[in-house]
């Protein structure tokens, strides 16, 4: 045994077997991200051996250590889970006659990246903080030797922004207020990543977020997005009682979740049974958030009182997901006779 602690090799081996008698030297910035590269130690032999290398990551006083699975060449790349760490790399010398190890001195304790990003800017919020309106974070600036990648998560924070939980879900740039931020601020945290680490930066609190406005005003369809979603809110038939089967105009109030009439919602509508009208196409809300549909009753329908045709309404918005996006669907009615 060594002053280390380390085996330099063992009496039953043959006389023959590789001796240590300098132990291999590890070069290199201990650094998470730089390469540490080991001698091969100085040997004793008659025949010549061929080496092997192990590295080990042990405690800040270079014992208890652990082999680093998969470290097997000359040079290892430190990790993040050697930080904080120190390491040793460990040779093998063998011939035909037996192997011997022989153990490095540890390298000083390892330490973070200087390469990781590094924030000299934070990021910055855009938009109004109120609900139902829709905030962007920006990245940020950034230090980095390589392009970083980003990612994001929103915080709901007290009105000093001094106490803040992570919204569940909201990792994306934008984020829209919901009715449960009324009257807390807004953080975004920003996550920039890059080959040798990562590092976060947070944005200043937004204003206390307020509540809708109760005033109806007007959204475009393309800014309804889930958790938002469309409300047919209003519906009207003239004539109000088919007495005849003449044409019906149909028309469907959109508004979305916040009250505020949504223009632009593809509104279709279609008759039930289907034998008793024929399915108007579908037809995009006005300025005003009113669909007008055309249908046209068939034969079929009954026209004595005691009947109803009963319309099945969509509303979506184009390109979103029918089922998943922010669409909703309503039962309507009209009587006859």
């Amino acid at each position: 045994m060594t002053g280390n602690g380390f085996a330099q090799g063992s009496a039953a081996q043959a006389n023959y077997a590789p001796s240590n008698t300098a132990l291999p030297v590890v070069s290199g910035s201990a650094q998470v991200g730089q390469t540490l590269t080991t001698t091969l130690g100085t040997w004793s032999y008659q025949t010549a051996p061929s080496y092997s290398f192990s590295w080990l990551r042990c405690n800040s006083s270079g014992t208890s250590c652990a082999t680093i699975a998969g470290a097997s060449s000359q040079t290892y790349v430190l990790q993040s889970a050697d930080s904080g760490s120190t390491i040793r790399a460990q040779v093998t010398a063998q011939n035909a006659d037996g192997s011997t190890s022989a153990t490095s001195n540890q390298t000083a304790v390892v330490g973070a990246t200087a390469n990781a990003p590094v924030n000299t800017a934070p990021p910055t919020i855009s938009g109004s903080a109120q609900v139902g309106q829709t905030l962007t974070a920006t990245t940020g600036t950034w230090s980095s030797p390589t392009t970083p990648t980003y990612s994001y998560t929103w915080l709901r924070c007290n009105t000093t922004g001094a106490s803040c939980t992570n919204i569940a879900g909201a990792t994306a740039t934008t984020y829209v207020a919901q009715a449960a931020d009324a009257g807390s601020t807004l953080r975004a945290v920003v996550t920039a990543a890059n080959g040798q680490g990562t590092a976060s930066a947070t944005s200043a609190q937004t204003a206390a977020v307020t509540a809708s406005s109760s005033a109806a005003g007007t959204v475009p369809a393309s800014s309804v997005t889930l958790p938002l979603r469309l409300v047919i809110d209003r519906v009207s038939f003239q004539p109000r009682r088919l007495t005849s089967r003449g044409a019906l105009l149909a028309r469907f109030h959109v508004a979305d979740t916040q009250g505020r009439s949504v223009v632009g919602a593809l509104v279709y509508a279609i008759g039930l049974p289907y034998s008793w009208a024929k399915g108007a196409a579908e037809v995009a809300t006005g300025q005003d958030g009113w669909a007008t549909l055309t249908v046209t009753p068939t034969r079929e329908l009954p026209l004595r009182r005691g009947h109803t045709l009963v319309f099945f309404v969509r509303a979506r918005v184009q390109g979103q997901d029918v089922l998943a996006g922010s669409s909703t669907r309503r039962l309507v009615q009209v009587l006859t006779g």
